[in-house]
């Protein structure tokens, strides 16, 4: 038979409200005795039952991710996503991960969510999180959520860092390898990771002492498909960049399959580099120099805040992390100015 709640507390010698404390991550329990419960929890193979749980404490143990457009940068949603269920294994919640189009009513998407699952905590992606109707209207109904590098100073729970400072960064790079001619591949609009890097991309130029020029700037959507199109647009120009800084790493794998097409070498007909250090970005050849950001960290923090928020309100935060510039394979050197011509050499086939 499985283990029940009365066998581990009598194991650890305790009451079944201390060991209900203990796996609700309840405060008020010593050290002693919550390590005495996780060890005859360990010893019995004791699992809380999800349901009884809901019932005693009428919560769901539920937890939520919310992402818009899957397809999109789908590799940093992977990477959150198993941050998540790391989190929600670490504290015995179940997780829930909800696609959310929001080119439709998203705050109806919410409601009828909210409504049907009753999740315990909410945790955003971006840029669901920037959204201050969607915010309000979860402040109106008391559920707790955290967010994942909000814009919006109204989402005061989740994680972050600095990515316009990292984006400089990355065009600094770009500028030392004697680069002057740098385009980029933008975001989706009303994304704020479009925002910071946008913003990024112009402060690396102006420290490097070069000119903002938006004829090398087009338009993507973190996918990879918008990294090939934006990677012709900006290889079709008459002067066309002899570098490209796209604003993740999926886009800009959608570039470095372009400039292949088009029989280019990279880094020695062109250099390309990304953001977000996806797994992908180490897969492709050469490998992605790119900006490293914890994503699997990000999505298991921002679970953790909001877990914690539920516990004790006044301990939740933002939490700021630190990002990496990973150097790889995928930049280098300017060539001659007189090479540029063959950057705008047809696409095969």
């Amino acid at each position: 038979m499985p283990a029940r709640i009365e066998d581990v507390a009598l194991k650890a010698g305790v009451s079944t409200k201390t060991v209900s404390r203990v796996f609700n991550r309840e405060p008020n329990v010593s050290e002693k005795a919550r390590a005495r419960v996780e060890a005859a929890a360990r010893e019995l193979n004791y699992r809380p039952n999800p349901s009884a749980r809901s019932l005693a404490g009428n919560r769901s143990y539920l937890v939520a991710l919310l992402f818009d457009n899957p397809h999109a940068g789908s590799s940093y949603v992977m990477e959150l996503i198993v941050g998540v269920l790391q989190a929600c294994e670490n504290t015995h919640y179940n997780a829930m991960l909800r696609p959310l189009d929001l080119s439709a009513d998203p705050v109806a998407a919410i409601e009828e969510f909210v409504a049907q699952f009753r999740p315990d905590a909410l945790v955003l992606a971006p840029p669901i999180g920037d959204d201050l109707k969607i915010l309000r209207r979860l402040d109106e109904w008391n559920v707790r959520y955290s967010a994942i590098s909000a814009r919006s100073s109204h989402a005061r729970i989740g994680v972050g860092f600095d990515e316009r400072r990292a984006a400089a960064e990355m065009v600094e790079h770009l500028a030392a390898l004697g680069h002057r001619r740098i385009g980029h591949i933008a975001g989706r609009a009303g994304h704020g990771a479009r925002a910071w890097r946008l913003a990024g991309y112009r402060d690396g130029l102006r420290k490097a002492g070069l000119d903002y020029d938006e004829a090398v700037v087009v338009d993507g959507d973190f996918s990879f498909e918008s990294g090939i199109a934006a990677g012709a647009q900006l290889l079709d120009l008459r002067d066309p960049p002899t570098a490209i800084f796209a604003a993740n790493d999926d886009s800009a794998c959608g570039a470095m399959h372009e400039a292949f097409e088009r029989g280019l070498s990279i880094p020695r007909d062109l250099s390309i580099c990304g953001f977000d250090d996806t797994p992908a970005s180490a897969q492709v050849w050469p490998s992605l120099t790119t900006v490293h950001q914890p994503c699997r960290e990000m999505g298991r923090i921002a679970t953790e805040q909001v877990l914690l928020s539920m516990r004790d309100p006044g301990a939740a935060q933002t939490v700021r992390i630190s990002y990496e510039i990973r150097i790889r394979g995928s930049t280098g050197p300017v060539r001659a100015k007189s090479a540029t011509g063959a950057y705008r050499g047809a696409r095969k086939g």
